[in-house]
């Protein structure tokens, strides 16, 4: 096991990867997954429906605006479909930098990325974007003076609100070229706020808490972007295809978890 990797209290990271059926888990995450699945059923294919949106996020920016460059900062454990093999399956010379501050992610991202070009992994906390941004494994790879996309996807609610993250998105937004994009979700509890709150309850005995905001309190997120058609919506409206899954759970329709959406520098 690599150093710095607590395998007694879960671990958000891994949770996630266990909803999404990988195996870089632990029986503490595991078990704390599935309080979370006892009053969210839905979480598994939320996960996946988070995965479809940024997949589908990826494709339009590339198509639609040209974008190269992506640093996904939050990344997670590597699991099936990550930025860089998205990207690189369009444009094997797209730029890609990953950003954590999990010993876990970094240990897995960087053996598998170790012979990936035009890719790098470096540590570095959300809170602190100036030392992502001023990071010299990231300034090797990314021209700040072309456009970007940050990749912000479900990571934010992992911010209180001390951590001011209007503040934190201006910092990043305000070192980005004109036709630079951000890329979002978010939890919400919306809707089944008590549902909502107790799968939160589980977070914070995790390595990472939960901050639940309202559809509004996201939008702000997105000051001094121009949002994309359809603007935010659930997961599995923004930019539906032929590939999207249908949005249920057991013949039901899934409740809003998730908001998303895609923002523009002009």
């Amino acid at each position: 096991m690599p150093p710095g990797i607590d395998a007694t209290t879960p671990n958000a990271a891994r949770m996630y990867n266990y909803y999404l059926g990988g195996k870089d888990n632990f029986a503490v995450d595991r078990a704390a997954a599935e309080q979370v699945l006892q009053v969210a059923p839905e979480a598994r294919e939320l996960a996946r429906q988070n995965r479809a949106f940024m997949r589908r996020a990826l494709r339009h920016v590339m198509a639609e605006s040209g974008i190269r460059q992506f640093i996904d900062i939050g990344t997670g454990l590597p699991t099936e479909g990550n930025v860089h093999e998205i990207v690189h399956a369009r444009d094997p010379g797209a730029t890609v930098v990953y950003v954590d501050n999990d010993p876990v992610v970094l240990a897995h991202a960087r053996a598998i990325l170790s012979r990936t070009p035009r890719t790098a992994t470096i540590r570095g906390d959300l809170r602190r974007p100036v030392e992502i941004l001023d990071n010299p494994d990231l300034r090797n790879l990314v021209d700040f003076s072309q456009p970007v996309a940050i990749l912000l996807v479900a990571v934010l609610h992992f911010l209180t609100d001390d951590d001011k993250p209007t503040e934190v998105l201006a910092r990043l937004r305000d070192s980005l070229a004109p036709g630079s994009h951000l890329i979002l979700s978010h939890v919400t509890a919306d809707e089944r706020a008590q549902a909502a709150q107790q799968g939160a309850a589980v977070y914070r005995k995790a390595s990472a808490s939960i901050t639940l905001r309202q559809r509004q309190q996201i939008l702000e997120l997105f000051d001094g972007f121009e949002i994309l058609e359809p603007g935010l919506v659930r997961l599995h409206d923004w930019r539906p295809d032929e590939d999207s899954a249908f949005a249920t759970y057991r013949g039901r329709e899934l409740p809003t978890w998730f908001y998303c959406g895609v923002g523009r520098i002009r």
